[in-house]
């Protein structure tokens, strides 16, 4: 059973409206790298913003392989893009609540706390005993490792307490990466042990650190994982298809750079777009519109012959109870019935804020 939520001339019409917007609006870019890579392809410069020719941009999408293999420390190998769909927990490196990083859910007791690097080694080791649980991400942003740290130190306490694939944490810096690399070449080589992600600013918007290290990803070779995380109603369109427009240029512009640095670079289409609730003007992750949302990107990136890594499992809920329930059956079920290759969210609770062991296995 397939469960589409937008019809072929929609999701073209998604695909034409994010040309436009790439060619005629474009993203705001300064590294001047990047800008000689892009210009030196066809891209013009307009102040401060980079406009992306069409021809160029679908160049660029027609380089990407159709799957992607992620390969773990004990053999494991799994392919996104054969057909298949694998469960994907929730990666912590993006979790952020009032400045602190994402609370814990201890099992012990009913009460939040912020999570420590051997609540992430704990978590690994459940995530990696759990069947159904198929490629594994840095589960929580420890509090007792500085700040700059804080990637690099989720990805090496981590990679010891999985056999299974361990995709890396978010990155931000080109440094991030290579010591990343430096990390993988323990267990095997980078390009089939290690994958990465990084999220350009919403709206449109690619700061010189974010662009340089996706130069530097691409240069090592290691699969790619743009990742935005546009919010409808703020950083995005409110109406659903106005903000996956802007989340595939969005997706677009860290690919375009990423295939001129390296053509052929294995590449996971991601998204985050989730919901503005007007009244409060808080993020939602637990609304029927978090789950279309998902189930359109996976159209699109499947549009692009691409494997797409969406949420999943996820609820604005604080505890184990009917909402949480509800709320991740739903936003689970769709996207999965639209065909995604990765679905992410094992053990997320309160929007991604918080996450519990508890969880991971109900999950």
């Amino acid at each position: 059973m397939q469960f589409n939520i937008l019809s072929p001339e929609e999701v073209e019409a998604i695909h034409q409206a994010t040309l436009r917007i790439l060619s005629e609006i474009g993203v705001t870019l300064t590294h001047v790298k990047a800008r000689e890579v892009l210009t030196s392809s066809g891209a013009a410069i307009r102040d401060e913003r980079v406009l992306l020719p069409p021809n160029l941009v679908e160049a660029c999408i027609a380089r990407c392989p159709h799957q992607v293999t992620l390969r773990g420390r004990g053999g494991a190998v799994k392919t996104l893009g054969d057909g298949s769909l694998n469960f994907h927990n929730l990666g912590g490196a993006r979790d952020i609540y009032n400045g602190s990083a994402v609370s814990y859910h201890d099992p012990g007791a009913d009460e939040h706390r912020f999570a420590t690097l051997q609540d992430l080694r704990d978590a690994t080791r459940l995530l990696d005993a759990l069947e159904n649980c198929t490629t594994i991400t840095p589960f929580f942003t420890p509090q007792d490792v500085p700040g700059a740290l804080m990637s690099l130190a989720m990805y090496r306490h981590a990679l010891p307490c999985t056999i299974k694939p361990l995709q890396g944490p978010g990155v931000q810096y080109a440094a991030e990466a290579r010591y990343a690399v430096k990390m993988a070449e323990v267990i095997g080589g980078p390009g089939e042990v290690l994958s990465l992600s990084l999220s350009p600013v919403s709206p449109l918007n690619l700061p010189e650190h974010e662009a340089e290290a996706i130069m530097e990803i691409a240069r090592l070779g290691i699969t790619f994982g743009p990742l935005p995380c546009p919010t409808a109603g703020t950083t995005a369109p409110f109406s659903i298809a106005g903000a996956l427009a802007q989340q595939n240029a969005e997706v677009l512009i860290a690919l375009v750079l990423a295939e001129l640095v390296n053509p052929g670079l294995p590449i996971i289409y991601c998204g985050r777009l989730a919901m503005m609730e007007p009244r409060t003007g808080i993020s939602v992750w637990g609304g029927v519109e978090l789950d279309l949302a998902s189930a359109g990107t996976v159209q699109i990136g499947h549009r692009y012959g691409l494997p797409v890594n969406v949420y999943g499992f996820s609820t604005n809920s604080h505890t184990l109870d009917l909402q949480n329930g509800f709320e991740r059956a739903l936003n689970a079920a769709i996207p999965a019935l639209a065909g995604a290759d990765e679905l992410s969210g094992i053990g997320e609770m309160e929007a991604g804020v918080m996450g519990s062991f508890a969880q991971m296995v109900a999950d």
